[in-house]
């Protein structure tokens, strides 16, 4: 099986090599089956300093998301920014999709081959991840925004509505995040994941759309 591209960089502390190395270990085997042993080989460092820099896999891990998703919770910050200050409603809309997905598929293109990209879906859908906590701290204060901005642009909704919608969102999200392939295959190399700024223009058109002429026939009354 090929190596995690992420490699730490010449000139790096032990600890900047142990952060650097683990975010391609963890985006390719996930966070149970990345053992401190293989990070601390891809580091180049024994063991025992994972737990002196970090205090545990664990810590590990936090720390990577601790350095790596304040960038994506500005962009979205921003994004949500734009899209309130449009007098437009359609571009409103079409920006709010824009200010979840667009910072995520641009992982794709990061100096870690999309690792990070890989680790944020795969703690999404783990089922420990609740335990950690990683999510409700670093991602839900501006999942909240995301969800307000949705209900502002459709006041009618109920907000279970409006939840279904930004889950549903964060499934098309998730699956072009973790393809590995098979989005080419299918297609005949007509729809690629490796290239996220036309991913991102398909998802959004489709979302985009969906929100705005959504059937509410069956669910408006629901709660």
């Amino acid at each position: 099986m090929a190596q995690p591209k992420t490699q730490p960089k010449q000139g790096d502390t032990a600890k900047d090599r142990i952060l650097d190395s683990s975010v391609g270990l963890f985006g390719q085997y996930g966070y149970e089956a990345t053992t401190a042993r293989k990070i601390a080989e891809a580091a180049g460092v024994p063991v025992a300093l994972i737990n002196y820099h970090f205090g545990s896999k664990e810590g590990l891990y936090r720390a990577v998301f601790e350095k790596r998703a304040p960038a994506i919770y500005d962009q979205r910050v921003v994004g949500l920014q734009l899209a309130r200050s449009e007098p437009d409603w359609d571009r409103r809309v079409e920006l709010v999709v824009k200010a979840l997905i667009v910072p995520m598929f641009g992982l794709r293109n990061g100096s870690d081959d999309g690792a990070f990209g890989r680790i944020l879906a795969r703690e999404l859908s783990d089922p420990s991840s609740e335990g950690r906590g990683i999510f409700r701290e670093l991602f839900d204060p501006v999942a909240e925004m995301m969800l307000d901005a949705l209900g502002e642009c459709f006041p009618e909704w109920t907000q279970a509505e409006v939840n279904w919608a930004y889950q549903t969102m964060l499934g098309a999200m998730m699956i072009v995040m973790m393809d590995i392939g098979r989005i080419a295959r299918l297609s005949g190399g007509t729809a690629d994941s490796s290239d996220p700024e036309a991913a991102a223009v398909h998802i959004v058109a489709i979302l985009t759309a969906g929100l705005k002429h959504r059937d509410r026939s069956q669910t408006k009354h629901m709660q």
